[in-house]
């Protein structure tokens, strides 16, 4: 694929900015918001679909509290998130008003892609947004956000988010132009087809004092969306014009291309989410997985680990641990340790008349 045929392919844009684009002497710069306001203004007035993804909360409520980040304990964190979210969101309102535009706030959860009829539920309340021309502002709801329904870091939620709304690029404008196989490179690299484990070894490292993110969240995100068919760049958001540089096809960042592939929606979602455990199979199940393209029977089964319940996404193991697949499960865990190995004919004396042929239907199912 040609840059130049970049703003041909693309209708729906995801753009995320990091805290280090929007911020100055540790406090959110309104220069800084407007500049992005009028790049994303004019994406829009071009006929794109325009959703913003901005960190920065955390950032804005330290600052507004002269209190510094360093040593804060997580509720510190949270509360810091709620005053700054809400003086983030007025700088966005009141930029984009300038330019004729509305914006609407979407606090997002990893628990809120997780679960399938609220994950629909966002991407509707979403399409309405976009229908009535108002710029998406979605951000992590890091105010009541734990570990175990936190996304990390905004690089991740970016990619979740592209999937959420069936986005066609993502943009991440950070205070980087892209990635360098080396650092005395004189510029980064043009394009990148396939992440590979070379990649990932040159991208250690965290971000700046305003983010939780570094290059090794923007190869992770990259690697989710290009295993999806998807495409993302990273580039400078310092640079004047910067988004329209990237749709004009000009030589800036670094472009990530995935596979030409067509994946259905809700494969999309599985292949994004968290498994709540796992299954260990045999060499015969997998290649009734891999080649044959048949679900998943219990007497293809060999361990059960983790606990989960019917409806989870589950990872599928071979017996040296490595991941070929994710679905959905239709047993709980308990059920599982029990039918494992079985036939299907004997489940039903073993469980009653409630119970499935498959433990996971090939429909609900994707290969990794």
């Amino acid at each position: 694929m040609k840059r130049s045929d970049l703003a041909k392919q693309v209708k729906r844009i995801v753009v995320k900015i990091g805290s280090s684009s929007i911020t100055d002497n540790d406090k959110i710069c309104t220069d800084k918001i407007l500049k992005f306001a009028s790049e994303i203004s004019s994406l829009k007035k071009s006929g794109y679909d325009v959703i913003l993804v901005t960190s920065g909360a955390i950032s804005s409520g330290a600052g507004h509290l002269n209190i510094s980040r360093e040593k804060l304990t997580i509720p510190e964190k949270q509360a810091l998130a709620a005053v700054g979210q809400t003086l983030l969101m007025n700088e966005y309102r009141e930029c984009f008003a300038k330019l004729g535009y509305s914006v609407g706030q979407v606090l997002l959860t990893e628990d809120d892609m997780r679960h399938r009829r609220r994950f629909l539920n966002a991407r509707n309340a979403m399409n309405a947004l976009l229908a009535m021309n108002v710029i998406p502002v979605i951000n992590e709801n890091d105010t009541v956000v734990v570990s175990e329904i936190k996304f990390g870091d905004n690089d991740t939620l970016s990619a979740h988010v592209l999937n959420l709304i069936e986005g066609d690029l993502l943009i991440l404008l950070s205070d980087i132009d892209g990635f360098y196989n080396d650092l005395k490179d004189p510029e980064p690299v043009y394009e990148i087809y396939k992440i590979t484990e070379d990649i990932k070894s040159r991208s250690g490292g965290t971000g700046s004092s305003h983010g939780t993110g570094g290059m090794i969240t923007k190869i992770n995100a990259a690697e989710m969306i290009m295993k999806l068919g998807g495409k993302m760049i990273i580039a400078d958001g310092r640079k004047p014009d910067i988004l329209a540089q990237i749709m004009n096809g000009e030589r800036v960042g670094t472009l990530f291309i995935g596979e030409n592939i067509k994946v259905p929606g809700k494969k999309k979602w599985i292949s994004m989410r968290k498994p709540k455990g796992s299954v260990t199979i045999d060499d015969g199940a997998v290649k009734a997985l891999v080649n044959g393209k048949k679900s998943l029977l219990a007497s293809g089964i060999l361990d059960v680990n983790g606990r989960f319940d019917m409806g989870d996404i589950v990872e599928i193991l071979d017996i040296s641990s490595s991941g070929i697949a994710k679905g959905i499960v239709n047993y709980k865990s308990e059920e599982l340790a029990i039918i494992k190995g079985k036939k299907t004919k004997e489940i039903k004396d073993i469980l009653g008349s409630e119970f499935y042929d498959e433990v996971i239907n090939r429909d609900d199912m994707v290969i990794l």
